[in-house]
């Protein structure tokens, strides 16, 4: 969602998911030692989402304003199942079908290899209106490989949610868009500085490393060992499958 589209309440949400983030220790700022990114992205940030389940109060309120948001941007009578990707997606994804009171689905990454051998469980969305949900994505090529599978099952697949959009890496919306699939999302890390600067949990020094990751993550990326390009982290992501 672009900024000139969001309103008072995406705002209000994307600020409030930042200050749950920030206040239960999700939040991870690591510039001489940069993370690596399943996608090969070099980040001196990192979001930990599955923190977000031991804390019931903090999920509660996540949950809701998910559930909020699916019903301002999608509606809520035009989900007909919620499927959750393996495996942060999977407890987001039963909190929100259950909230919704939409049946709840949950999709591998690769067949389980015994068995029925399946790679959806629960049941098979074929010709219903399906909604994917993870905790994140950096620049959306999870999300792909989920939904083409979701798809080939005979899901409608249009849409996507996450609780937390890196926001900053080329590409991660279009490829998506390429697939004719909105994502939606509760915050980014633009969301998490404007909440961290309002309530002094990071110095003017770890503010300014932020930010010069954000208006350039490629090159920050490529300078520090990372991948530099959203097709070199599309083969990078492919390789490790």
């Amino acid at each position: 969602m672009a900024a000139s589209e969001m309103t008072d309440w995406d705002r209000g949400a994307a600020l409030t998911t930042a200050r749950i983030l920030l206040e239960i220790g999700a939040v991870n700022f690591r510039p001489e030692a940069p993370y690596t990114l399943t996608s090969g992205w070099k980040s001196p940030v990192y979001i930990d989402c599955r923190r977000i389940i031991y804390f019931p109060r903090a999920r509660a309120k996540i949950c809701a304003l998910a559930v909020e948001k699916i019903g301002r941007q999608i509606g809520y009578e035009s989900v007909d199942v919620v499927v959750g990707g393996e495996t942060a997606g999977i407890p987001f994804a039963a909190w929100i079908a259950d909230r919704m009171l939409a049946p709840m689905a949950y999709i591998r990454k690769k067949p389980k290899g015994f068995g029925r051998d399946a790679l959806i469980e629960g049941d098979v969305p074929e010709g219903k209106r399906t909604l994917l949900v993870e905790d994140l994505t950096t620049d959306g090529q999870s999300k792909i490989q989920f939904a083409q599978a979701l798809r080939d099952a005979g899901a409608i697949i249009e849409h996507a949610f996450v609780v937390f959009f890196y926001g900053v890496f080329p590409g991660s919306l279009q490829t998506l868009a390429g697939m004719g699939i909105r994502l939606h999302h509760l915050a980014t890390w633009w969301d998490v500085l404007d909440a961290g600067k309002d309530r002094g949990h990071f110095s003017e020094a770890a503010l300014t490393g932020v930010r010069r990751f954000l208006e350039d993550p490629v090159a920050w990326s490529a300078a520090h060992g990372g991948v530099a390009s959203a097709e070199e982290a599309a083969r990078h992501k492919a390789v490790k499958r």
